[in-house]
C-alpha cells in the first residue's frame, strides 16, 4: 500500500487518504502543536503554502499532543488557533499519535525514513517534516528545529515541482 492510500482523518473527522486530500500534489507532512516553542514555524509553513501551492505543493498539518501535552485543544480550538493566529489555509488532520504503541500507520511508514544524517526512527518533537512526492515516495525528512524556509527544505520542494 502506498503512503498516499493509508486511511487518515481530517481535523473535521472526515475519513480520507492523502491521495484524496491532496490529489497529485507534493506534500510536506508536519506534526504540529499550538503551545510549543516551535509553534511560530506555522508562519513559515503558511509561507511555503503560499509560495509553492499553485505549483502543485501543499503542507499537511498533523496536530499531535504527545510532546509535553503541547496540543491539548479540541479540533475546533485547533482550527480556530491555526486560522486566526497564523492564517493557516492548508489541510489539517485529526490529532494523531506519531510515536509509541498507538502510532498512526501513516507515521509508522514515515518514521522509517532517515534524516540527512541517516537517522530514522521516532519523531523527535513537534514540527518534524516529511516531504512526500506526488507518487507517494518519502523524499526527505527534516528534524523539528529545521525551519520551513531553510534552504534544504525549499530546495527539496523545488526539486519535486
Amino acid at each position: 500500500m502506498s503512503i498516499r492510500d493509508i486511511p487518515i482523518r481530517t481535523l473535521a473527522d472526515v475519513p480520507t487518504t492523502l491521495a484524496e486530500l491532496v490529489g497529485d500534489k507534493t506534500a510536506l507532512i508536519v506534526n504540529v502543536a499550538s503551545r510549543c516553542g516551535l509553534t511560530p514555524q506555522y508562519a513559515g509553513l503558511v509561507e511555503l503554502q503560499r509560495t509553492y501551492g499553485e505549483a502543485g505543493f501543499t503542507v499537511v498539518g498533523v496536530p499531535c499532543n504527545q510532546f509535553m501535552g503541547q496540543e491539548p485543544g479540541s479540533a475546533e480550538e485547533i482550527q480556530e488557533f491555526c486560522s486566526t493566529t497564523y492564517g493557516v489555509d492548508f489541510p489539517l488532520l485529526a490529532k494523531t499519535d506519531v510515536n509509541g504503541e498507538e502510532r498512526h500507520p501513516l507515521y509508522a511508514s514515515l518514521t522509517q525514513t532517515p534524516d540527512a544524517e541517516g537517522e530514522a526512527g521516532d519523531v523527535q518533537w513537534n514540527f518534524e517534516k516529511f516531504l512526500i512526492s506526488r507518487e507517494g515516495e518519502v523524499l526527505a525528512r527534516f528534524r523539528p528545529r529545521t525551519e520551513p524556509g531553510d534552504p534544504a527544505v525549499t530546495a527539496a520542494i523545488e526539486k519535486c515541482l
